[in-house]
Protein backbone atom coordinates (compact mmCIF):
# COMPACT_ATOMS: atom_id res chain seq x y z
CA UNK A 1 0.00 0.00 0.00
CA UNK A 2 2.80 2.17 0.99
CA UNK A 3 6.55 2.43 -0.31
CA UNK A 4 8.98 4.87 0.86
CA UNK A 5 12.41 4.16 -0.16
CA UNK A 6 15.74 5.37 0.53
CA UNK A 7 14.53 9.08 2.03
CA UNK A 8 17.65 11.69 2.01
CA UNK A 9 16.34 14.25 4.43
CA UNK A 10 18.81 16.89 5.63
CA UNK A 11 18.33 20.52 7.34
CA UNK A 12 21.31 22.54 6.43
CA UNK A 13 24.09 20.44 7.62
CA UNK A 14 21.90 18.69 10.01
CA UNK A 15 20.71 14.92 8.27
CA UNK A 16 17.32 14.16 9.84
CA UNK A 17 17.01 11.19 7.51
CA UNK A 18 19.60 8.44 6.09
CA UNK A 19 18.31 6.08 3.31
CA UNK A 20 14.90 5.62 5.39
CA UNK A 21 12.63 2.75 3.77
CA UNK A 22 9.33 1.59 4.82
CA UNK A 23 6.82 -0.89 3.50
CA UNK A 24 3.53 -0.92 4.93
CA UNK A 25 1.56 -3.81 3.62
CA UNK A 26 -2.09 -3.18 2.67
CA UNK A 27 -4.61 -4.00 5.49
CA UNK A 28 -1.66 -4.79 8.24
CA UNK A 29 -0.43 -2.27 10.92
CA UNK A 30 3.24 -0.99 10.63
CA UNK A 31 4.79 1.21 13.41
CA UNK A 32 7.72 2.99 13.62
CA UNK A 33 9.54 3.47 16.67
CA UNK A 34 13.33 4.96 18.07
CA UNK A 35 14.41 7.08 21.06
CA UNK A 36 13.84 10.77 20.74
CA UNK A 37 15.31 12.78 17.72
CA UNK A 38 15.63 9.49 15.70
CA UNK A 39 13.38 10.97 12.69
CA UNK A 40 10.21 9.39 13.54
CA UNK A 41 8.11 12.88 13.04
CA UNK A 42 10.79 13.92 10.31
CA UNK A 43 9.70 10.79 8.41
CA UNK A 44 5.96 11.46 8.92
CA UNK A 45 6.11 14.70 7.42
CA UNK A 46 8.13 13.48 4.50
CA UNK A 47 5.55 11.16 4.03
CA UNK A 48 2.45 13.73 4.20
CA UNK A 49 4.20 16.24 2.39
CA UNK A 50 5.08 18.93 4.43
CA UNK A 51 8.77 18.36 4.12
CA UNK A 52 10.40 17.94 0.86
CA UNK A 53 13.64 15.10 0.85
CA UNK A 54 16.63 15.59 -0.97
CA UNK A 55 16.01 12.35 -1.98
CA UNK A 56 14.02 9.25 -2.65
CA UNK A 57 10.57 8.29 -3.25
CA UNK A 58 7.11 7.97 -1.60
CA UNK A 59 4.44 5.75 -3.45
CA UNK A 60 0.93 5.11 -2.65
CA UNK A 61 -1.08 2.32 -3.72
CA UNK A 62 1.31 2.28 -7.06
CA UNK A 63 1.25 6.01 -7.66
CA UNK A 64 3.90 7.63 -6.95
CA UNK A 65 3.07 10.83 -4.63
CA UNK A 66 6.83 12.27 -3.83
CA UNK A 67 6.03 14.83 -5.36
CA UNK A 68 2.70 16.01 -4.48
CA UNK A 69 1.22 18.98 -1.72
CA UNK A 70 -0.02 17.89 1.35
CA UNK A 71 -3.57 18.83 0.21
CA UNK A 72 -2.93 16.59 -3.04
CA UNK A 73 -2.23 13.80 -0.99
CA UNK A 74 -5.33 13.69 0.78
CA UNK A 75 -7.05 13.14 -2.10
CA UNK A 76 -5.30 10.41 -2.92
CA UNK A 77 -6.17 8.60 -0.07
CA UNK A 78 -3.58 9.76 2.55
CA UNK A 79 -5.06 10.95 5.71
CA UNK A 80 -3.38 12.15 8.93
CA UNK A 81 -3.35 12.69 13.35
CA UNK A 82 -1.22 14.73 14.63
CA UNK A 83 0.95 14.38 18.41
CA UNK A 84 -0.73 17.39 19.54
CA UNK A 85 -4.33 17.57 19.17
CA UNK A 86 -5.61 19.78 16.32
CA UNK A 87 -9.30 20.48 17.20
CA UNK A 88 -11.48 23.25 16.29
CA UNK A 89 -12.80 24.70 19.53
CA UNK A 90 -15.67 26.15 19.50
CA UNK A 91 -17.21 23.19 17.40
CA UNK A 92 -19.18 20.22 18.36
CA UNK A 93 -17.77 16.67 17.87
CA UNK A 94 -19.95 15.79 14.98
CA UNK A 95 -18.89 18.76 13.47
CA UNK A 96 -15.30 18.26 14.09
CA UNK A 97 -15.54 14.88 12.57
CA UNK A 98 -17.94 16.68 9.15
CA UNK A 99 -14.53 18.37 8.46
CA UNK A 100 -12.48 15.57 7.94
CA UNK A 101 -14.54 14.38 5.14
CA UNK A 102 -13.80 17.42 2.42
CA UNK A 103 -12.13 15.50 0.03
CA UNK A 104 -15.36 13.34 -0.46
CA UNK A 105 -17.96 15.68 -0.98
CA UNK A 106 -19.12 17.02 -4.52
CA UNK A 107 -20.94 20.15 -3.71
CA UNK A 108 -19.01 23.41 -5.02
CA UNK A 109 -18.33 26.49 -2.99
CA UNK A 110 -21.13 28.47 -4.54
CA UNK A 111 -23.46 25.32 -3.79
CA UNK A 112 -21.92 25.37 0.08
CA UNK A 113 -22.36 29.45 0.42
CA UNK A 114 -25.85 29.79 -0.68
CA UNK A 115 -26.92 26.53 1.08
CA UNK A 116 -28.35 25.24 -1.73
CA UNK A 117 -30.35 21.81 -1.64
CA UNK A 118 -27.49 19.63 -3.12
CA UNK A 119 -25.70 20.91 -0.21
CA UNK A 120 -27.84 20.28 2.04
CA UNK A 121 -28.64 16.74 1.08
CA UNK A 122 -24.82 15.86 1.03
CA UNK A 123 -24.55 16.89 4.57
CA UNK A 124 -27.52 14.96 5.72
CA UNK A 125 -26.00 12.22 4.16
CA UNK A 126 -22.79 12.63 5.77
CA UNK A 127 -24.28 13.27 9.02
CA UNK A 128 -26.58 9.77 8.63
CA UNK A 129 -23.11 8.18 7.50
CA UNK A 130 -20.83 9.17 10.48
CA UNK A 131 -23.49 8.07 12.92
CA UNK A 132 -23.60 4.69 11.04
CA UNK A 133 -20.23 3.79 10.72
CA UNK A 134 -17.97 5.76 12.83
CA UNK A 135 -19.40 7.57 15.86
CA UNK A 136 -20.67 3.91 17.09
CA UNK A 137 -16.97 2.12 16.15
CA UNK A 138 -15.28 5.14 18.36
CA UNK A 139 -18.08 4.89 21.00
CA UNK A 140 -18.45 8.88 20.71
CA UNK A 141 -22.34 8.45 20.72
CA UNK A 142 -22.22 10.01 24.56
CA UNK A 143 -20.44 13.33 23.01
CA UNK A 144 -21.45 13.80 19.73
CA UNK A 145 -23.30 17.35 20.21
CA UNK A 146 -20.26 18.23 22.95
CA UNK A 147 -18.12 21.10 22.72
CA UNK A 148 -14.79 19.36 21.79
CA UNK A 149 -12.91 21.38 24.55
CA UNK A 150 -15.36 20.29 27.13
CA UNK A 151 -13.87 16.50 26.30
CA UNK A 152 -11.56 14.75 28.57
CA UNK A 153 -8.08 14.54 26.59
CA UNK A 154 -8.51 10.92 25.64
CA UNK A 155 -11.64 11.49 24.12
CA UNK A 156 -10.70 14.60 22.22
CA UNK A 157 -7.87 12.54 20.73
CA UNK A 158 -10.33 9.78 19.88
CA UNK A 159 -12.06 11.93 17.86
CA UNK A 160 -9.11 13.17 15.89
CA UNK A 161 -9.01 9.66 15.02
CA UNK A 162 -13.15 10.29 13.78
CA UNK A 163 -11.90 13.06 12.06
CA UNK A 164 -8.99 11.62 9.80
CA UNK A 165 -10.97 8.39 9.25
CA UNK A 166 -14.16 10.26 7.79
CA UNK A 167 -12.16 10.72 4.86
CA UNK A 168 -11.76 6.71 4.20
CA UNK A 169 -8.60 6.84 3.45
CA UNK A 170 -6.12 4.01 1.98
CA UNK A 171 -3.51 4.70 4.16
CA UNK A 172 -3.89 6.25 7.99
CA UNK A 173 -0.69 7.71 9.68
CA UNK A 174 -1.12 7.92 13.59
CA UNK A 175 1.74 10.49 15.18
CA UNK A 176 1.59 8.92 18.96
CA UNK A 177 -2.18 8.26 19.07
CA UNK A 178 -1.97 7.44 22.89
CA UNK A 179 0.83 9.84 24.02
CA UNK A 180 -0.29 11.84 26.97
CA UNK A 181 -2.95 8.75 27.52
CA UNK A 182 -3.50 6.76 30.83
CA UNK A 183 -3.73 3.50 31.13
CA UNK A 184 -7.56 2.63 30.61
CA UNK A 185 -7.56 5.56 27.47
CA UNK A 186 -4.57 3.35 25.88
CA UNK A 187 -5.92 0.43 26.24
CA UNK A 188 -9.39 1.62 24.88
CA UNK A 189 -7.07 3.27 21.98
CA UNK A 190 -5.31 0.32 21.05
CA UNK A 191 -8.61 -1.45 20.83
CA UNK A 192 -10.19 1.39 17.75
CA UNK A 193 -7.44 0.84 16.24
CA UNK A 194 -7.56 -2.63 15.67
CA UNK A 195 -11.17 -2.50 14.59
CA UNK A 196 -10.65 0.38 12.30
CA UNK A 197 -8.09 -2.11 10.52
CA UNK A 198 -10.08 -5.26 10.83
CA UNK A 199 -13.73 -3.71 10.21
CA UNK A 200 -12.14 -1.25 7.30
CA UNK A 201 -9.09 -2.65 6.14
CA UNK A 202 -7.46 0.08 6.55
CA UNK A 203 -3.84 0.01 6.18
CA UNK A 204 -2.43 1.49 9.30
CA UNK A 205 1.05 3.68 9.68
CA UNK A 206 2.39 4.72 12.90
CA UNK A 207 4.62 6.54 15.25
CA UNK A 208 4.81 5.65 19.26
CA UNK A 209 7.03 5.50 22.25
CA UNK A 210 4.64 3.41 24.17
CA UNK A 211 6.19 -0.36 23.72
CA UNK A 212 3.63 -2.37 25.26
CA UNK A 213 1.11 -1.05 22.67
CA UNK A 214 3.22 -1.18 19.98
CA UNK A 215 3.87 -4.96 20.36
CA UNK A 216 0.28 -5.53 21.34
CA UNK A 217 -0.90 -4.54 17.86
CA UNK A 218 1.75 -4.17 14.89
CA UNK A 219 2.05 -6.34 12.55
CA UNK A 220 5.72 -5.40 11.42
CA UNK A 221 7.98 -2.47 13.34
CA UNK A 222 10.84 -0.69 11.90
CA UNK A 223 13.10 0.96 14.02
CA UNK A 224 15.52 4.01 13.40
CA UNK A 225 18.23 5.58 15.31
CA UNK A 226 19.54 9.22 14.78
CA UNK A 227 17.80 8.96 11.19
CA UNK A 228 18.99 5.38 10.13
CA UNK A 229 17.07 2.47 10.08
CA UNK A 230 18.10 -0.53 12.22
CA UNK A 231 16.44 -3.17 12.17
CA UNK A 232 12.66 -4.34 10.79
CA UNK A 233 10.40 -7.80 10.99
CA UNK A 234 7.94 -8.70 13.54
CA UNK A 235 7.47 -7.08 17.23
CA UNK A 236 9.15 -10.31 18.26
CA UNK A 237 11.78 -9.95 16.15
CA UNK A 238 12.19 -6.78 16.89
CA UNK A 239 12.50 -7.16 20.57
CA UNK A 240 15.74 -9.67 20.02
CA UNK A 241 17.52 -7.42 18.04
CA UNK A 242 20.43 -6.96 19.49
CA UNK A 243 20.83 -3.39 17.47
CA UNK A 244 17.42 -1.88 18.74
CA UNK A 245 18.08 -3.13 22.54
CA UNK A 246 21.73 -1.14 22.39
CA UNK A 247 19.51 1.95 20.65
CA UNK A 248 17.15 2.31 23.90
CA UNK A 249 19.76 1.43 26.51
CA UNK A 250 23.21 1.88 25.47
CA UNK A 251 23.89 -1.51 26.88
CA UNK A 252 24.15 -5.23 24.78
CA UNK A 253 22.91 -6.57 28.34
CA UNK A 254 20.21 -8.45 26.01
CA UNK A 255 18.25 -10.54 28.53
CA UNK A 256 18.01 -7.21 30.89
CA UNK A 257 17.25 -5.08 27.87
CA UNK A 258 14.26 -7.36 26.30
CA UNK A 259 12.83 -6.92 29.21
CA UNK A 260 12.48 -3.43 29.23
CA UNK A 261 11.87 -2.97 25.68
CA UNK A 262 8.71 -5.69 25.93
CA UNK A 263 7.69 -3.76 28.72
Amino acid sequence: MLRIDDIQLAFGGLKALSGVSVHAQAGKITSVIGPNGAGKTSLFNVISGFYRPQSGSVVLDGQDISKLRPSQRAYCGMSRTFQNIALFHGMSVLDNIKLGAHTNLKSGVLSAGFRLAKTRREERELSAEIQRSIIGLLELDHVQHHHVEDLAYGLQKRVELARALVMKPKILLLDEPVAGMNSEEKREMSRFIVDVRNNWQTTVLLIEHDMSMVMGISDHVVVLSFGKPIASGTPDQVQANPEVIKAYLGSNDEPAASATVAA
